[in-house]
C-alpha cells in the first residue's frame, strides 16, 4: 500500500474473518491455522475494511468514533502492516 494513497480501498483478505469472543470479551481475527487477538483500535480499523470505504473515509469514521484527530498516519501504518501480513488487500 502506498503510504500517500488515501483513495485506496482496503478490505479483509478472503481467508480472514473478524469474530467477537463473548466469553473473553475480545475481538479476534481468524485466519487459516491461527488466531490473532486484536486490541480495540485494530479491531475498529479491520471492522471498517469491507471494501466500501477508501482509506480517507475509514480515517474520518475512526476519528468520529474515537473522538480523535490526526489518525491518518497511524491508520496507514496499521494497514500497511496488515497488508504485509496478508490480513488486508487493497485495491
Amino acid at each position: 500500500m502506498d503510504t500517500g494513497d488515501l483513495t485506496a480501498t482496503p478490505r479483509l483478505a478472503t481467508k480472514a474473518m473478524l469474530k467477537h469472543d463473548s466469553v473473553r470479551d475480545v475481538e479476534l481475527l481468524l485466519l487459516p491455522e491461527r488466531v490473532v487477538l486484536l486490541n480495540k483500535s485494530g479491531a475498529a480499523i479491520l471492522g471498517l475494511c469491507d471494501g466500501s470505504r477508501n482509506v480517507r473515509q475509514l480515517v474520518e469514521q475512526l476519528e468520529r468514533d474515537f473522538e480523535a484527530t490526526d489518525l491518518t498516519n497511524d491508520v496507514i501504518s496499521f494497514l500497511e502492516d496488515a497488508t504485509g501480513r496478508g490480513w488486508v488487500v487493497v485495491s
